[in-house]
Protein backbone atom coordinates (compact mmCIF):
# COMPACT_ATOMS: atom_id res chain seq x y z
CA UNK A 1 0.00 0.00 0.00
CA UNK A 2 1.61 3.12 -0.99
CA UNK A 3 2.00 6.05 1.18
CA UNK A 4 -1.16 8.06 -0.65
CA UNK A 5 -3.27 5.05 -0.27
CA UNK A 6 -2.72 4.51 3.80
CA UNK A 7 -5.47 5.45 6.20
CA UNK A 8 -5.33 9.21 7.33
CA UNK A 9 -3.40 9.73 10.95
CA UNK A 10 -6.27 11.32 12.28
CA UNK A 11 -7.95 9.94 15.14
CA UNK A 12 -10.43 6.91 14.82
CA UNK A 13 -14.19 7.64 15.22
CA UNK A 14 -14.86 6.60 18.02
CA UNK A 15 -11.65 7.79 19.93
CA UNK A 16 -12.96 11.17 19.60
CA UNK A 17 -16.45 10.74 20.81
CA UNK A 18 -17.51 11.82 24.27
CA UNK A 19 -19.55 9.17 26.32
CA UNK A 20 -23.42 9.99 24.89
CA UNK A 21 -22.31 9.35 21.45
CA UNK A 22 -22.34 11.49 18.10
CA UNK A 23 -25.63 13.43 16.99
CA UNK A 24 -24.10 12.98 13.37
CA UNK A 25 -22.49 10.15 12.11
CA UNK A 26 -21.03 10.38 8.68
CA UNK A 27 -22.15 7.73 6.30
CA UNK A 28 -20.04 6.52 2.97
CA UNK A 29 -21.28 4.15 0.71
CA UNK A 30 -19.11 2.00 -1.59
CA UNK A 31 -21.09 0.62 -4.57
CA UNK A 32 -24.28 1.85 -6.31
CA UNK A 33 -25.51 -1.32 -8.41
CA UNK A 34 -28.50 -2.71 -7.56
CA UNK A 35 -28.78 -3.05 -3.77
CA UNK A 36 -26.23 0.08 -2.99
CA UNK A 37 -29.01 2.25 -5.13
CA UNK A 38 -31.79 1.42 -3.02
CA UNK A 39 -29.50 2.62 -0.11
CA UNK A 40 -28.67 5.54 -0.89
CA UNK A 41 -31.98 6.39 -2.21
CA UNK A 42 -33.33 5.15 1.67
CA UNK A 43 -30.64 7.58 3.52
CA UNK A 44 -31.81 10.25 1.76
CA UNK A 45 -35.74 9.78 1.72
CA UNK A 46 -36.15 8.24 5.14
CA UNK A 47 -33.41 10.45 6.72
CA UNK A 48 -35.72 11.78 9.44
CA UNK A 49 -37.09 8.04 10.46
CA UNK A 50 -33.53 6.57 10.55
CA UNK A 51 -32.94 9.65 12.83
CA UNK A 52 -35.66 8.41 14.94
CA UNK A 53 -35.06 4.69 15.28
CA UNK A 54 -31.50 4.92 15.46
CA UNK A 55 -30.74 7.80 17.74
CA UNK A 56 -28.61 9.81 15.52
CA UNK A 57 -28.43 11.69 12.13
CA UNK A 58 -27.46 9.80 9.21
CA UNK A 59 -25.14 11.67 6.71
CA UNK A 60 -24.48 10.16 3.40
CA UNK A 61 -21.50 12.14 2.82
CA UNK A 62 -20.29 10.31 -0.45
CA UNK A 63 -20.75 7.23 -3.35
CA UNK A 64 -17.90 5.77 -4.09
CA UNK A 65 -17.92 4.52 -8.09
CA UNK A 66 -15.80 3.12 -10.86
CA UNK A 67 -17.26 5.45 -13.34
CA UNK A 68 -19.63 8.27 -12.31
CA UNK A 69 -21.42 8.71 -15.39
CA UNK A 70 -23.24 5.43 -14.93
CA UNK A 71 -26.70 5.56 -15.65
CA UNK A 72 -28.41 4.65 -12.05
CA UNK A 73 -32.04 2.85 -11.73
CA UNK A 74 -32.90 5.26 -8.44
CA UNK A 75 -32.02 9.01 -9.09
CA UNK A 76 -29.51 10.64 -6.99
CA UNK A 77 -27.79 14.00 -6.41
CA UNK A 78 -24.59 13.77 -8.57
CA UNK A 79 -22.05 15.68 -6.27
CA UNK A 80 -22.39 12.71 -4.07
CA UNK A 81 -20.12 10.38 -6.64
CA UNK A 82 -16.57 9.96 -6.30
CA UNK A 83 -14.17 7.81 -7.41
CA UNK A 84 -11.92 8.56 -4.56
CA UNK A 85 -13.41 5.51 -2.43
CA UNK A 86 -9.93 6.14 0.13
CA UNK A 87 -10.48 9.68 1.45
CA UNK A 88 -14.06 8.66 1.28
CA UNK A 89 -13.41 6.19 3.78
CA UNK A 90 -11.03 8.51 5.89
CA UNK A 91 -14.04 11.11 6.55
CA UNK A 92 -16.80 8.40 7.55
CA UNK A 93 -18.33 6.96 10.57
CA UNK A 94 -19.46 4.30 9.23
CA UNK A 95 -18.71 2.50 5.51
CA UNK A 96 -21.59 0.65 3.68
CA UNK A 97 -19.63 -1.81 1.70
CA UNK A 98 -21.63 -3.29 -1.52
CA UNK A 99 -19.11 -3.79 -3.92
CA UNK A 100 -18.40 -7.64 -3.65
CA UNK A 101 -15.62 -9.74 -4.65
CA UNK A 102 -11.88 -9.77 -2.33
CA UNK A 103 -10.31 -6.63 -3.69
CA UNK A 104 -10.54 -4.17 -3.52
CA UNK A 105 -13.58 -4.10 -1.28
CA UNK A 106 -11.49 -6.24 1.58
CA UNK A 107 -8.71 -3.12 1.31
CA UNK A 108 -11.56 -0.64 2.06
CA UNK A 109 -13.33 -2.55 4.64
CA UNK A 110 -9.47 -3.18 6.47
CA UNK A 111 -9.25 0.69 5.75
CA UNK A 112 -12.08 1.43 7.68
CA UNK A 113 -12.17 -0.70 10.25
CA UNK A 114 -7.95 0.44 11.17
CA UNK A 115 -9.96 4.00 11.50
CA UNK A 116 -12.51 2.69 13.79
CA UNK A 117 -14.92 3.39 11.19
CA UNK A 118 -17.60 0.77 11.48
CA UNK A 119 -18.40 -1.49 8.19
CA UNK A 120 -21.93 -3.18 6.81
CA UNK A 121 -21.25 -5.15 3.72
CA UNK A 122 -23.10 -7.78 1.86
CA UNK A 123 -19.97 -9.15 0.86
CA UNK A 124 -20.76 -13.03 1.11
CA UNK A 125 -17.71 -13.94 -0.22
CA UNK A 126 -15.12 -11.96 1.97
CA UNK A 127 -16.93 -12.86 4.79
CA UNK A 128 -16.84 -16.55 4.38
CA UNK A 129 -13.00 -16.19 3.14
CA UNK A 130 -11.80 -12.97 5.75
CA UNK A 131 -14.39 -12.50 8.27
CA UNK A 132 -12.85 -13.83 11.62
CA UNK A 133 -9.72 -11.84 10.95
CA UNK A 134 -11.98 -9.12 9.25
CA UNK A 135 -13.83 -9.28 12.90
CA UNK A 136 -11.24 -8.60 15.12
CA UNK A 137 -9.78 -5.99 13.10
CA UNK A 138 -12.96 -4.64 13.76
CA UNK A 139 -12.85 -5.49 18.01
CA UNK A 140 -9.02 -4.36 17.75
CA UNK A 141 -10.63 -0.28 16.78
CA UNK A 142 -13.65 -0.70 18.94
CA UNK A 143 -15.85 -0.68 15.33
CA UNK A 144 -18.41 -2.73 14.50
CA UNK A 145 -18.49 -5.09 11.52
CA UNK A 146 -22.09 -6.20 10.69
CA UNK A 147 -23.28 -8.43 7.45
CA UNK A 148 -26.66 -9.29 7.72
CA UNK A 149 -27.13 -8.92 3.84
CA UNK A 150 -24.13 -11.29 3.17
CA UNK A 151 -26.94 -14.54 3.93
CA UNK A 152 -30.19 -14.82 2.62
CA UNK A 153 -30.87 -11.16 1.22
CA UNK A 154 -33.50 -9.52 3.36
CA UNK A 155 -34.22 -12.38 5.86
CA UNK A 156 -32.98 -11.56 9.38
CA UNK A 157 -31.40 -14.80 9.99
CA UNK A 158 -27.38 -12.98 11.29
CA UNK A 159 -28.83 -11.23 13.63
CA UNK A 160 -31.14 -13.47 15.32
CA UNK A 161 -28.54 -16.48 15.56
CA UNK A 162 -25.71 -13.83 16.81
CA UNK A 163 -28.22 -12.44 19.56
CA UNK A 164 -31.83 -13.91 20.25
CA UNK A 165 -30.51 -17.15 20.20
CA UNK A 166 -26.44 -16.16 21.92
CA UNK A 167 -28.37 -18.01 25.20
CA UNK A 168 -29.19 -21.26 23.63
CA UNK A 169 -27.54 -23.80 22.24
CA UNK A 170 -28.38 -24.41 17.99
CA UNK A 171 -27.74 -27.61 17.15
CA UNK A 172 -28.87 -27.63 13.60
CA UNK A 173 -28.96 -24.84 10.74
CA UNK A 174 -30.64 -26.33 7.32
CA UNK A 175 -31.51 -23.45 4.95
CA UNK A 176 -32.53 -22.95 1.01
CA UNK A 177 -30.14 -19.90 0.94
CA UNK A 178 -29.56 -19.33 -2.92
CA UNK A 179 -32.69 -18.10 -5.18
CA UNK A 180 -31.30 -19.20 -8.77
CA UNK A 181 -31.64 -22.73 -7.75
CA UNK A 182 -34.26 -22.71 -5.73
CA UNK A 183 -36.21 -21.38 -8.92
CA UNK A 184 -34.84 -24.12 -10.96
CA UNK A 185 -35.96 -27.19 -8.77
CA UNK A 186 -39.13 -25.67 -8.31
CA UNK A 187 -40.14 -24.94 -11.84
CA UNK A 188 -38.65 -28.82 -12.87
CA UNK A 189 -41.14 -29.77 -10.03
CA UNK A 190 -44.36 -27.43 -11.06
CA UNK A 191 -43.55 -28.24 -14.98
CA UNK A 192 -41.67 -31.48 -15.21
CA UNK A 193 -39.20 -29.26 -17.08
CA UNK A 194 -35.36 -30.31 -18.14
CA UNK A 195 -32.34 -28.19 -15.91
CA UNK A 196 -31.31 -27.13 -18.78
CA UNK A 197 -34.75 -25.54 -20.41
CA UNK A 198 -35.39 -23.76 -16.85
CA UNK A 199 -31.33 -22.32 -16.16
CA UNK A 200 -32.43 -20.58 -19.97
CA UNK A 201 -35.83 -19.54 -18.46
CA UNK A 202 -33.91 -17.77 -15.22
CA UNK A 203 -31.67 -16.17 -17.28
CA UNK A 204 -34.56 -14.99 -19.17
CA UNK A 205 -35.65 -13.87 -16.57
CA UNK A 206 -33.13 -12.55 -14.66
CA UNK A 207 -32.92 -15.01 -11.78
CA UNK A 208 -29.45 -16.12 -13.23
CA UNK A 209 -26.73 -14.53 -14.29
CA UNK A 210 -25.25 -15.23 -17.58
CA UNK A 211 -22.12 -17.46 -16.28
CA UNK A 212 -24.33 -19.23 -13.83
CA UNK A 213 -21.61 -21.19 -11.57
CA UNK A 214 -21.72 -19.84 -8.73
CA UNK A 215 -25.34 -20.95 -7.95
CA UNK A 216 -25.84 -23.68 -9.67
CA UNK A 217 -22.47 -25.33 -8.59
CA UNK A 218 -23.31 -24.35 -5.18
CA UNK A 219 -20.44 -22.19 -4.29
CA UNK A 220 -22.74 -18.67 -3.25
CA UNK A 221 -24.81 -21.37 -1.05
CA UNK A 222 -21.06 -22.65 0.14
CA UNK A 223 -19.91 -19.17 1.57
CA UNK A 224 -23.18 -18.68 3.29
CA UNK A 225 -23.37 -22.11 5.18
CA UNK A 226 -19.91 -21.00 6.12
CA UNK A 227 -21.30 -17.64 7.59
CA UNK A 228 -23.92 -19.46 9.14
CA UNK A 229 -22.04 -22.00 10.78
CA UNK A 230 -19.77 -19.83 12.15
CA UNK A 231 -22.17 -17.71 13.69
CA UNK A 232 -24.23 -20.40 15.00
CA UNK A 233 -21.54 -22.52 16.43
CA UNK A 234 -19.18 -19.71 17.80
CA UNK A 235 -16.36 -20.89 15.61
CA UNK A 236 -13.88 -20.25 12.17
CA UNK A 237 -15.37 -22.26 9.97
CA UNK A 238 -13.63 -21.36 6.29
CA UNK A 239 -15.54 -21.52 2.78
CA UNK A 240 -13.67 -24.57 1.29
CA UNK A 241 -14.03 -26.13 4.51
CA UNK A 242 -17.70 -27.01 3.57
CA UNK A 243 -18.39 -29.33 1.08
CA UNK A 244 -20.34 -28.20 -1.82
CA UNK A 245 -21.88 -30.00 -4.54
CA UNK A 246 -24.44 -28.15 -6.95
CA UNK A 247 -27.50 -29.25 -9.04
CA UNK A 248 -26.35 -29.46 -12.55
CA UNK A 249 -26.58 -33.54 -12.72
CA UNK A 250 -30.72 -33.21 -11.01
CA UNK A 251 -32.66 -34.60 -13.87
CA UNK A 252 -36.30 -34.37 -14.98
CA UNK A 253 -36.75 -38.21 -13.86
CA UNK A 254 -35.50 -37.42 -10.48
CA UNK A 255 -37.57 -34.69 -9.91
CA UNK A 256 -40.84 -36.46 -11.36
CA UNK A 257 -39.85 -39.69 -9.14
CA UNK A 258 -38.93 -37.74 -6.10
CA UNK A 259 -42.47 -36.34 -6.48
CA UNK A 260 -43.83 -39.48 -7.00
CA UNK A 261 -42.69 -41.00 -3.87
CA UNK A 262 -43.72 -37.62 -1.47
CA UNK A 263 -40.72 -35.80 -1.89
CA UNK A 264 -39.20 -32.78 -3.39
CA UNK A 265 -35.23 -31.84 -3.91
CA UNK A 266 -33.45 -28.85 -3.13
CA UNK A 267 -30.56 -27.19 -3.12
CA UNK A 268 -29.76 -27.18 1.01
CA UNK A 269 -27.19 -25.38 3.03
CA UNK A 270 -26.43 -27.38 6.80
CA UNK A 271 -24.68 -26.78 9.36
CA UNK A 272 -24.64 -28.91 12.13
CA UNK A 273 -23.09 -29.78 15.16
CA UNK A 274 -22.89 -33.33 16.47
CA UNK A 275 -21.00 -35.33 19.42
CA UNK A 276 -17.63 -35.44 17.17
CA UNK A 277 -17.58 -31.93 15.33
CA UNK A 278 -19.08 -29.51 12.92
CA UNK A 279 -20.35 -30.69 9.42
CA UNK A 280 -21.08 -27.58 7.10
CA UNK A 281 -22.00 -28.85 3.59
CA UNK A 282 -23.75 -27.91 0.46
CA UNK A 283 -25.74 -30.30 -2.17
CA UNK A 284 -29.16 -31.28 -3.28
CA UNK A 285 -31.04 -33.18 -1.15
CA UNK A 286 -34.90 -34.79 -0.69
CA UNK A 287 -37.20 -33.61 1.89
CA UNK A 288 -40.56 -34.73 2.50
CA UNK A 289 -43.21 -32.51 1.27
CA UNK A 290 -44.97 -32.22 4.75
CA UNK A 291 -40.84 -30.46 5.72
CA UNK A 292 -41.77 -26.46 6.13
CA UNK A 293 -38.98 -25.76 3.60
CA UNK A 294 -40.35 -27.92 0.78
CA UNK A 295 -43.09 -24.83 0.30
CA UNK A 296 -40.61 -22.60 -0.03
CA UNK A 297 -41.68 -21.63 -4.18
CA UNK A 298 -39.79 -19.79 -6.91
CA UNK A 299 -36.60 -17.42 -5.31
CA UNK A 300 -37.48 -17.26 -2.46
CA UNK A 301 -35.34 -18.31 0.51
CA UNK A 302 -35.83 -19.74 4.39
CA UNK A 303 -33.31 -20.87 6.44
CA UNK A 304 -35.01 -23.23 9.25
CA UNK A 305 -32.91 -23.56 13.19
CA UNK A 306 -33.11 -26.42 15.30
CA UNK A 307 -31.57 -25.15 18.80
CA UNK A 308 -32.04 -26.87 22.07
CA UNK A 309 -34.35 -24.48 23.95
CA UNK A 310 -36.16 -22.91 21.53
CA UNK A 311 -36.97 -25.57 19.15
CA UNK A 312 -37.70 -25.42 15.62
CA UNK A 313 -37.69 -22.05 14.13
CA UNK A 314 -37.61 -21.22 10.25
CA UNK A 315 -37.12 -17.68 8.44
CA UNK A 316 -38.38 -16.66 5.33
CA UNK A 317 -38.55 -14.41 2.77
CA UNK A 318 -37.10 -12.82 -0.61
CA UNK A 319 -33.31 -13.88 -1.14
CA UNK A 320 -32.13 -11.27 -3.19
CA UNK A 321 -33.02 -7.88 -5.42
CA UNK A 322 -32.05 -4.49 -4.85
CA UNK A 323 -34.92 -3.35 -2.05
CA UNK A 324 -35.31 -6.49 -0.15
CA UNK A 325 -31.26 -6.62 0.23
CA UNK A 326 -31.21 -3.38 0.90
CA UNK A 327 -33.43 -3.65 3.64
CA UNK A 328 -31.09 -6.02 5.33
CA UNK A 329 -28.08 -3.48 4.80
CA UNK A 330 -30.20 -0.90 6.94
CA UNK A 331 -31.38 -2.87 9.39
CA UNK A 332 -27.48 -3.38 10.06
CA UNK A 333 -27.04 0.15 10.00
CA UNK A 334 -29.83 1.42 12.31
CA UNK A 335 -27.86 -1.58 14.60
CA UNK A 336 -24.55 0.08 14.04
CA UNK A 337 -25.85 3.72 14.99
CA UNK A 338 -27.83 2.64 18.19
CA UNK A 339 -24.72 1.44 19.31
CA UNK A 340 -22.41 4.18 18.10
CA UNK A 341 -25.02 7.31 19.24
CA UNK A 342 -25.27 5.17 22.75
CA UNK A 343 -21.20 5.11 22.72
CA UNK A 344 -21.17 1.21 23.17
CA UNK A 345 -19.86 -0.50 20.13
CA UNK A 346 -20.03 -3.96 20.08
CA UNK A 347 -19.03 -6.32 17.19
CA UNK A 348 -21.71 -8.64 15.55
CA UNK A 349 -19.93 -12.18 17.04
CA UNK A 350 -16.76 -13.16 18.34
CA UNK A 351 -15.16 -16.74 17.53
CA UNK A 352 -14.73 -18.63 21.05
CA UNK A 353 -13.19 -21.77 20.22
CA UNK A 354 -11.67 -23.33 17.23
CA UNK A 355 -14.06 -25.68 14.52
CA UNK A 356 -13.58 -29.52 15.03
CA UNK A 357 -14.90 -30.22 11.66
CA UNK A 358 -16.04 -33.56 10.59
CA UNK A 359 -14.86 -35.47 8.25
CA UNK A 360 -17.63 -35.55 4.52
CA UNK A 361 -16.81 -39.28 4.63
CA UNK A 362 -18.30 -39.36 8.00
CA UNK A 363 -21.01 -37.89 8.57
CA UNK A 364 -24.88 -39.60 8.86
CA UNK A 365 -26.86 -38.96 6.08
CA UNK A 366 -29.66 -41.30 3.74
CA UNK A 367 -29.35 -41.74 0.09
CA UNK A 368 -31.73 -42.70 -2.77
CA UNK A 369 -30.56 -44.10 -5.17
CA UNK A 370 -31.71 -44.40 -8.72
CA UNK A 371 -30.36 -47.61 -11.07
CA UNK A 372 -30.35 -49.07 -14.12
CA UNK A 373 -30.98 -52.60 -13.93
CA UNK A 374 -31.25 -56.12 -16.08
CA UNK A 375 -34.97 -57.46 -15.00
CA UNK A 376 -33.81 -61.01 -14.68
CA UNK A 377 -34.17 -63.37 -11.77
CA UNK A 378 -31.78 -63.03 -8.48
CA UNK A 379 -31.15 -59.13 -9.60
CA UNK A 380 -32.68 -57.92 -6.71
CA UNK A 381 -31.31 -60.66 -4.25
CA UNK A 382 -27.60 -59.53 -5.79
CA UNK A 383 -28.35 -56.12 -5.11
CA UNK A 384 -28.92 -56.49 -1.37
CA UNK A 385 -26.18 -58.40 -0.88
CA UNK A 386 -24.21 -55.89 -1.74
CA UNK A 387 -26.14 -53.51 0.82
CA UNK A 388 -25.91 -55.91 3.72
CA UNK A 389 -22.20 -56.41 2.73
CA UNK A 390 -20.94 -52.78 3.36
CA UNK A 391 -23.39 -52.39 6.37
CA UNK A 392 -26.21 -50.47 5.17
CA UNK A 393 -29.93 -51.03 5.72
CA UNK A 394 -32.28 -50.77 2.93
CA UNK A 395 -35.92 -48.77 3.91
CA UNK A 396 -37.88 -48.90 0.55
CA UNK A 397 -37.77 -49.71 -2.99
CA UNK A 398 -39.39 -49.23 -5.70
CA UNK A 399 -39.09 -50.93 -9.12
CA UNK A 400 -40.42 -49.68 -12.73
CA UNK A 401 -40.27 -51.68 -15.85
CA UNK A 402 -38.60 -49.75 -19.22
CA UNK A 403 -39.26 -50.43 -22.99
CA UNK A 404 -36.37 -52.13 -23.74
CA UNK A 405 -36.77 -55.59 -21.03
CA UNK A 406 -34.53 -53.06 -18.23
CA UNK A 407 -36.00 -52.19 -15.10
CA UNK A 408 -35.14 -48.43 -13.41
CA UNK A 409 -34.85 -49.30 -9.34
CA UNK A 410 -35.13 -46.04 -6.97
CA UNK A 411 -33.60 -47.47 -3.19
CA UNK A 412 -34.08 -45.46 0.09
CA UNK A 413 -31.36 -46.07 2.60
CA UNK A 414 -31.70 -46.01 6.50
CA UNK A 415 -29.72 -43.45 7.86
CA UNK A 416 -25.99 -44.43 7.95
CA UNK A 417 -22.09 -43.46 7.42
CA UNK A 418 -21.46 -41.25 4.00
CA UNK A 419 -17.97 -43.41 3.82
CA UNK A 420 -20.26 -46.88 4.09
CA UNK A 421 -23.08 -45.40 1.50
CA UNK A 422 -20.98 -44.52 -1.11
CA UNK A 423 -18.62 -47.23 -1.27
CA UNK A 424 -22.38 -49.31 -1.88
CA UNK A 425 -22.97 -47.03 -4.54
CA UNK A 426 -19.53 -47.70 -6.23
CA UNK A 427 -20.28 -51.62 -5.52
CA UNK A 428 -23.51 -51.76 -7.16
CA UNK A 429 -22.03 -49.80 -10.23
CA UNK A 430 -19.69 -52.31 -10.33
CA UNK A 431 -22.38 -55.58 -10.93
CA UNK A 432 -22.96 -56.98 -14.36
CA UNK A 433 -26.68 -56.34 -13.36
CA UNK A 434 -26.51 -53.02 -13.35
CA UNK A 435 -26.46 -51.22 -16.33
CA UNK A 436 -25.56 -47.91 -14.72
CA UNK A 437 -26.44 -45.65 -11.31
CA UNK A 438 -28.71 -43.03 -12.61
CA UNK A 439 -28.81 -40.62 -9.67
CA UNK A 440 -27.29 -40.48 -6.10
CA UNK A 441 -29.15 -37.95 -3.62
CA UNK A 442 -29.38 -37.10 0.27
CA UNK A 443 -32.39 -37.49 2.19
CA UNK A 444 -32.69 -34.43 4.95
CA UNK A 445 -35.06 -33.31 7.44
CA UNK A 446 -36.01 -36.66 8.99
Amino acid sequence: MSAKDSPSDKPSPNAARSGAGPRRLKVALLGCGTVGAQVARILLQDAAELAARSGAQLELIGIAVRNTATRRDVQLPAELFTTDAASLIDQADVVIELLGGLDPAGTYIQRALRRGASVITGNKALIAAEGAGLGALAAENGAQLRYEAAVAGAIPILRPIADSLAGDHITKVLGIVNGTTNFILDAMDSTGAAFGDVLAEAQQLGYAEADPTADVEGHDAAAKAAILASLAFHTEVAMDQVHCQGITQITAQDVADAKASGYVIKLLAIAERTAAGISARVHPALLERSHPLASVRGAFNAVFVEAENAGDLMFYGAGAGGAPTASAVMGDVVSVARRLAAGGPLPLSSHTSPATLVDFAHIDTRYWIGLSVSDQPGMLARIATVFAEHGVSIEAMNQSAADDGSAHLRILTHRGAEAALSSTVQALGALDTVASVTSVLRVEGN
